[in-house]
C-alpha cells in the first residue's frame, strides 16, 4: 500500500502576507496566531501580513513565521492530516515534530524562538554567508570544500545537481571560483545573514543544547526522516540528539526524499508557506 509523506519547509519560504487568509477564515487557527503573539511577546502577526519584507526575513522573525503558519496550517487539516511519515527541511523539522505529536505548539514555538535568537547571535559574532552550486556532482562539491583554506562546508543537499555550501565569506568565495573551474553551472552567494548549518554555528548549538535537553518530546505518531541521520526516527531520544546536531551538520533532504520513496511514500503534502519543496521533490523523484 501506498504511503502518504507531508514535509514542511525552512528559511527562505516566507512571504507577506502569510497565514492571513487562515487567520481570517477559522477561528479555531486565530486563536493559535494570537497564541503565538502572547508566546513571543511581539504581534508577529502584523509583520506575516503586512510586513515591510526587510522585518520578514530577519532570522528571528522568519523562523518563528514559517513554524507557525506550517503548525496552524497541518492543524486546519484536521483529518486529512494523516501522516505515514513527516519530515521538514531545517527549521521545518521543529514543525514537522509539532504537527506529529512530538511536543506541543507552544513549546516548539518556544525552541524555535530560542534558535532563532541563538542563530542571529552566532551569525553577528562570527560573519559568514552561504552560496548556492548547481549542476556539480555532490563528491566534487565536497572535495572542493575540503581542499579550501579557511571554513567551508556542504550545508544542504537539496536535490541532485543544487548543493548548499556554508561557511566563512573567503573560503566561500574562493570555494565558489574552484566549482564554476570544476564544471559547475552556476556557484552564487546567497542572501543569507550568516552561515547556517556549518561549524560556524558551534556558539547556537550549544545554546540550543541546554534548551531542547529541557523540553518534553513524546513519540510522534509517525516516523520523522530527520535532517542529520536523513532516516525514519521515532525515539524521542534521538529526536533530540539530531535536533542538537542539527545546526552544525549538513541538511540530508536528497537522502532523507529518497529513503522516504524507499521507504513506501508515493505521495508527498508540503506544509507551509511557499512550494520550495515540492520543486525540490520533483527533481529528486523524476515523474
Amino acid at each position: 500500500m501506498s504511503k502518504h509523506a507531508f514535509v514542511f519547509p525552512g528559511q527562505g519560504s516566507q512571504f507577506i502576507g502569510m497565514g492571513k487568509e487562515l487567520f481570517d477564515n477559522s477561528s479555531s487557527a486565530k486563536g493559535l496566531f494570537e497564541q503565538a503573539n502572547d508566546i513571543l511577546g511581539f504581534r508577529i502577526t502584523d509583520i506575516m501580513f503586512n510586513g515591510p519584507d526587510e522585518d520578514l526575513k530577519r532570522t528571528d522573525v522568519t523562523q518563528p513565521a514559517i513554524f507557525i503558519h506550517s503548525v496552524i496550517a497541518a492543524k486546519e487539516l484536521g483529518d486529512e492530516f494523516m501522516p505515514d511519515m513527516v519530515a521538514g527541511h531545517s527549521l521545518g523539522e521543529f514543525s514537522a515534530l509539532v504537527a506529529a505529536g512530538a511536543m506541543s505548539f507552544e513549546d516548539g514555538l518556544k525552541l524555535v524562538q530560542q534558535r532563532a535568537q541563538a542563530m542571529q547571535e552566532a551569525c553577528e559574532k562570527t560573519p559568514g554567508t552561504m552560496a548556492a552550486v548547481l549542476a556539480l556532482a555532490d563528491e566534487t562539491v565536497e572535495e572542493v570544500c575540503n581542499n579550501i583554506e579557511g571554513v567551508v562546508v556542504a550545508a544542504n543537499y537539496n536535490c541532485p545537481g543544487q548543493l548548499v555550501i556554508s561557511g566563512e565569506f573567503n573560503a566561500v568565495e574562493s570555494a565558489c571560483e574552484k566549482m564554476k573551474e570544476a564544471g559547475a553551472k552556476r556557484a552564487l552567494l546567497l542572501p543569507v545573514g550568516g552561515a547556517f548549518h556549518s561549524p560556524l554555528m558551534e556558539p547556537a548549538r550549544e545554546k540550543l543544547e541546554a534548551a531542547i535537553k529541557e523540553t518534553v518530546f513524546s513519540e510522534p505518531v509517525c516516523p520523522i526522516y530527520q535532517n542529520v541521520p536523513a532516516t525514519a526516527i521515532s525515539s524521542p531520544e534521538e529526536i533530540k540528539a539530531n535536533l542538537i546536531a542539527q545546526l552544525t551538520a549538513p541538511v540530508k533532504w536528497t537522502q532523507s526524499v529518497q529513503n522516504m520513496i524507499s521507504d513506501g511514500s508515493e505521495e508527498f503534502t508540503e506544509i507551509g508557506p511557499g512550494k520550495v519543496l515540492q520543486g525540490l521533490i520533483a527533481k529528486i523523484k523524476r515523474g
